[in-house]
């Protein structure tokens, strides 16, 4: 059993990320709400709780790293940041306009200032990058983790493959893949546009070490952090079983549809109301 006031604080936390997510789209304004409600509980539990990062010292040497595979969901990495005391919430609005070093996936250039570790959102490209960090972090003797978040619908694109194989060969036990398993891609199932089979015995035979969670119970997500922790000489990769547009009935009924839509007054508002408990 964890500490209940950590799971009570980082449940406030994710619904605060849900909260800032619907903020910063507004209303009649496009964005990516299934896929950041699905991981919404994964990244309170990273910013607020597991991974080591100081926004006050935003290039600290033993930083953990953080990469987001899945970059269409940036809205939900930004508002974590925002939350974590990076910018102001208020800045939120500013997302995805042309102006805006906030834009719809995550620009190392625009944003690294911010707290973005890599340029991402072509997909299948984040585990790459984060196998590249976790070996610099070692050539370095840097005490640090990287974790990278994929989509499962990503894991069609070979170069994940070609990454994992990768992190095996040179026994990388400082880098963590989270696979966000909410079934769905764009246009539907994943099983229906690109079929995976079975996740979590292809990485097992790739060599990973494999840990399987609910995304959405605190409690485990905790319980898989810590556990990659305790691995020495391989990769760990979470498979964590979630629900898209977790907590907004609207997103959660209608995935496809909302994956990357706009809201309406009315559905903003009641959004908002929802989620303002954990803001």
């Amino acid at each position: 059993m964890y500490d209940k006031e950590v799971v009570h604080m980082l449940e406030t936390k994710a619904s605060a990320l849900r909260h800032h997510v619907i903020y910063s789209m507004g209303v009649n304004y496009p964005g990516h709400i299934g896929g950041s409600f699905s991981m919404a509980d994964m990244m309170a539990a990273l910013y607020f709780h597991k991974m080591k990062h100081d926004p006050k010292d935003r290039y600290m040497r033993d930083r953990d790293r953080f990469i987001l595979s899945k970059g269409h969901i940036a809205l939900l990495q930004y508002a974590a940041l925002a939350e974590a005391g990076y910018f102001p919430v208020e800045d939120l609005r500013d997302t995805k306009e042309l102006h805006s070093v906030l834009q719809g996936h995550p620009d190392l250039l625009k944003s690294g200032h911010l707290g973005i570790e890599a340029g991402t959102g072509s997909l299948g490209q984040g585990l790459s990058i984060g196998v590249g960090m976790a070996l610099g972090l070692r050539m370095d003797d840097i005490n640090a983790k990287t974790y990278v978040i994929i989509g499962d619908g990503e894991l069609a694109e070979g170069q994940n493959w070609e990454a994992a194989m990768a992190a095996v060969r040179f026994g990388l036990d400082n880098l963590v893949a989270i696979v966000d398993k909410n079934d769905k891609q764009a246009q539907g199932k994943v099983a229906e546009r690109f079929p995976l089979g079975e996740i979590t015995g292809k990485w097992e035979a790739f060599g990973w070490n494999t840990i399987e969670i609910d995304g959405h119970n605190m409690e485990d997500i905790l319980r898989g952090l810590y556990a990659a922790d305790e691995v020495k000489g391989k990769p760990t990769v979470i498979i964590a079983q979630t629900v898209k547009g977790k907590g907004l009935k609207i997103a959660e009924e209608h995935p496809a549809g909302m994956h990357n839509a706009p809201l309406t007054k009315e559905q903003y508002d009641g959004a908002i109301q929802k989620f303002s408990g954990g803001n």
